[in-house]
C-alpha cells in the first residue's frame, strides 16, 4: 500500500491543526480538494482515519498512527531532498527568511538551530524588516517565508497561517512601581521612567507608529539592541519596559502587567512568498520548524490571559 506524499502532507497538517480547513490552507489547497482528498485516503486505508465532529477533526488510532509515520517519512523526505539539492543548489542563493525584532528573539533563532541542524548543506539569510516591508518583499517574490504582524497584515493578498501570540507586556522591578497593578495604559506608563529598544529598532518602530503623532513624552534612561539585555534593566529597577510576553523570564525579579490598549493584543503570522510553482522543499521544511518552534514557545510561554481583559 503506497501513500502520496503530499496527501500525507495535508494529512499531517489537518491532525495539526485539527481542522480540514486550516490543514488544507497549510498546504495551498482549497477545501473540497482538501476533503476529497482525505477521503480518497480513508478509502485507500480502508478504515477512518478522522472523526469528524462540531468543533473541528481528530485522528481515530488508525489516523494517529498515520499521522506518526507520516511525520517520520516527510522528515526523511526534506533530508532526501536536502541532500540531493546541495549539488543544484548555488551556495550564494539562500533559503531568504524576513521578520521583525520580535521574532528574531528566541521564535527564530530556536527554528533556525533545529532546522539547520537536520539540514546541513541549505543555508538561510535572516533579515529585520517591519511587516509592510516583508510583505512587499515577498509579493515580490525576493524572499522565501515572513514572520509578520497580523494587524499589518489584514487582506495583504499573500497565504499566511497562524503562529502565534506576540502580545506586549508592561514589565518592572519586583515590589516597584507596577506592585498591585493588573493592567496599565500607555499614557499610565510614559510617566515613569523607560528603558526601550534602539530608536531603529523594528519593534520600537512598531510601537511608535501606533501610538501616533500624539504619543505622550517619555524619558527613556536608556536603550538597548536586544530584548535580553532590555529585561534585564528593567529588572534591576533602572526603568520600565514594554516587551512581548513571551520575552520575560520568570526566574528574573519582575513584575508584569497588561499593557491596556488594542493594539499591544498581537500575533506573528507565518506568511509566504510568490513563488512561479509550489514553495521548496526546504522553503516547506524550513516552516515546520518555525510552527515547532512557536509551539514550543506556547507550551513554556502560558501567559494570564485574565490579566489582558
Amino acid at each position: 500500500m503506497r501513500y502520496d506524499l503530499d496527501d500525507l502532507r495535508l494529512f499531517l497538517g489537518i491532525v495539526t491543526e485539527g481542522s480540514i480547513t486550516a490543514g488544507a490552507r497549510r498546504v495551498h489547497l482549497s477545501l473540497p480538494s482538501a476533503s476529497a482528498r482525505v477521503r480518497a485516503l480513508e478509502h485507500h486505508a480502508g478504515v477512518p482515519l478522522l472523526i469528524r465532529g462540531r468543533r473541528g477533526v481528530r485522528p481515530t488510532p488508525a489516523g494517529a498512527t498515520l499521522a506518526r509515520h507520516a511525520r517520520e517519512v516527510l522528515a526523511q523526505t526534506a533530508r532526501l531532498d536536502s541532500a540531493v539539492a546541495s549539488y543544484t543548489r548555488s551556495p550564494a542563493a539562500p533559503l531568504k527568511l524576513l521578520c521583525g525584532g520580535s521574532a528574531r528573539y528566541r521564535l527564530v533563532p530556536q527554528a533556525l538551530v533545529s532546522f539547520l541542524g537536520a539540514h546541513p548543506d541549505v543555508d538561510v539569510a535572516v533579515s529585520e524588516h517591519r511587516t509592510p516591508q516583508t510583505l512587499r518583499r515577498l509579493a515580490d517574490g525576493a524572499a522565501d517565508l515572513g514572520v509578520v504582524v497580523d494587524d499589518e497584515a489584514r487582506d495583504c493578498g499573500l497565504v499566511t497561517e497562524l503562529l502565534g501570540d506576540d502580545s506586549l507586556v508592561v514589565i518592572g522591578q519586583a515590589g516597584g512601581a507596577l506592585a498591585g497593578r493588573a493592567a496599565l495604559t500607555y499614557d499610565e506608563v510614559a510617566e515613569h521612567p523607560l528603558v526601550g529598544l534602539d530608536a531603529g529598532s523594528s519593534l520600537r518602530r512598531w510601537i511608535e507608529h501606533h501610538l501616533g503623532p500624539h504619543a505622550p513624552v517619555v524619558r527613556h534612561r536608556t536603550t538597548a539592541s536586544d530584548l535580553d539585555v532590555l529585561v534585564s534593566l528593567a529588572a534591576a529597577g533602572v526603568g520600565l519596559a514594554v516587551v512581548p510576553r513571551r520575552a520575560v523570564d520568570p526566574r528574573l525579579p519582575l513584575d508584569v502587567c497588561a499593557l491596556r490598549e488594542p493594539w499591544a493584543r498581537r500575533h506573528h503570522l507565518l506568511a509566504w512568498g510568490v513563488t512561479d510553482g509550489a514553495a521548496s522543499a526546504a522553503a516547506q521544511a524550513l516552516a515546520e520548524h518555525l510552527r515547532r518552534a512557536a509551539l514550543a514557545e506556547g507550551a513554556c510561554g502560558g501567559g494570564d490571559e485574565e490579566a489582558d481583559r
